[in-house]
């Protein structure tokens, strides 16, 4: 314990790090959010129903997914530092086009290649958290630099609309493409692996390495980690689940719009509200992991149980369509907040499970599988809300609801000890 105290206050560059995950993650969702927020006016524009919205958004989906399957296997083999910039570069490129297309065969090419660019971002951040910070940081760490989905979320309804009343809705397309390319003027000179820079102390660096030495595995192919029980423990939480962040991210300012009136110039402010919440109250879920592991508790049994705690905390937002505005807003910033801390402690057993040489491949393999997730509920969803109209969002919050119970039951039947594999 003595040790752990004189340590930690050494480091900085592991949250330097960190910030710049964070920093590339906020940028990642103010890009991918602006699409919905110009919704109602690109409806004018183009014309076009909400299937077809769907199906916009389902094929930037499936281009995520693959790109998802692409990029777990390039960072395993190239690095994280060229991975990175590789996807955040081909992203910038693509968010910058849908500016000069105005129609909806072009936003469907312009979203397949923004879907293309955007896959590296989760496999190259965890292994990153993988790299720099031991088993006892990493679901704050993850919790940290995934916030920023939230305050890109929080961002974007501030300054998406603003940007388009002024300048044209183009802009917020070539401003979200511009903020890529700055960001990587900084990791490009700033980021290196632990001990290979000469800004690590050696306290950090003895910090970061603290973990027990893994046992010394051969690496196996990228298809032979779906031998492995707990590679499909974590492909069926995040297919069950990530189309419900999916659905916040597309829907919410479509579903104030058609369940109360409310078009963004009124809705925005109930939106930065949710998103607000949800950053706020989601940073808490990685801690609560690492307060139970403080208790005495097992690093299983923390996560086990913070999983279990946050799917629970998702069921009230079956009663949303019944409350009004302010209430509507809480629930889904609860569910919101949930699914966030639910994910990062997802994403930190993958680390838990498998040696860093695999982290980046299964996780591209658990998140495409969470785009096919994905690639199918805006294409439902949007089917049934042009044939249900605004009672469709009854039955979309209803799955949101449940998903996460479902999915912690698959999840715990599959890896009940998140024991870790031996010849990945």
């Amino acid at each position: 314990m003595n040790q752990e105290i004189s340590i930690r206050p050494a480091g900085h560059v592991r949250w330097m790090i960190c910030a710049l995950l964070f920093l590339a993650t906020t940028i990642n969702y103010i890009d991918r959010q602006i699409l919905s927020l110009l919704k109602p006016m690109l409806d004018v524009e183009i014309g076009w129903t909400n299937e077809q919205f769907g199906v916009v958004n389902a094929a930037f989906q499936f281009a995520y997914a693959v790109s998802l399957l692409f990029f777990g296997w390039f960072i395993d083999r190239f690095g994280t530092k060229i991975g990175y910039a590789v996807s955040i570069g081909a992203w910038s490129l693509a968010a910058m086009a849908h500016a000069i297309v105005a129609s909806f065969g072009g936003f469907l090419a312009a979203r397949v290649a923004l879907g293309l660019g955007e896959g590296g971002n989760f496999p190259a951040a965890v292994k990153t958290v993988g790299a720099w910070f031991p088993k006892r940081e990493r679901a704050l760490a993850t919790t940290l630099f995934n916030s920023g989905a939230n305050v890109g979320a929080v961002a974007a309804p501030l300054l998406v609309p603003l940007l388009a009343s002024t300048l044209g809705w183009q802009s917020a397309f070539l401003a979200a493409g511009l903020a890529g390319f700055l960001w990587l003027l900084l990791w490009i000179p700033l980021y290196s692996e632990p001990g290979a820079g000469r800004r690590v102390s050696s306290a950090e660096l003895s910090w970061i390495r603290s973990d027990p030495p893994a046992p010394a595995v051969a690496p196996i192919p990228w298809a032979g980690l779906l031998r492995y029980r707990q590679t499909w423990s974590f492909i069926a939480a995040k297919f069950l689940t990530d189309p419900v962040w999916w659905f916040f991210l597309i829907w919410l300012p479509d579903f104030f719009k058609k369940t109360r009136g409310l078009d963004i110039k009124q809705s925005w402010v109930l939106l930065v509200a949710i998103y607000s919440i949800v950053t706020v109250l989601s940073i808490g879920g990685g801690w609560l992991t690492g307060w139970f592991a403080s208790r005495g508790w097992s690093p299983v049994r923390a996560r086990k149980v913070s999983l279990l705690l946050f799917a629970a905390m998702v069921l009230p937002i079956a009663t949303v369509n019944f409350c009004g505005d302010w209430m509507a807003v809480a629930l889904i910033g609860l569910a919101g907040a949930s699914h966030q801390a639910w994910s990062a402690n997802l994403y930190t057993s993958v680390s838990d499970m498998f040696p860093n040489r695999a982290v980046a491949s299964v996780t591209g393999i658990g998140s495409m599988a969470g785009s096919i997730g994905g690639i199918l509920f805006p294409i439902i969803a949007g089917i049934l809300l042009d044939r249900m109209g605004a009672g469709g969002y009854g039955f979309l919050f209803a799955y949101c609801a449940a998903a996460y119970l479902v999915a912690f039951a698959l999840n715990h039947l599959l890896a009940p000890r998140f024991a870790p594999v031996e010849n990945a």
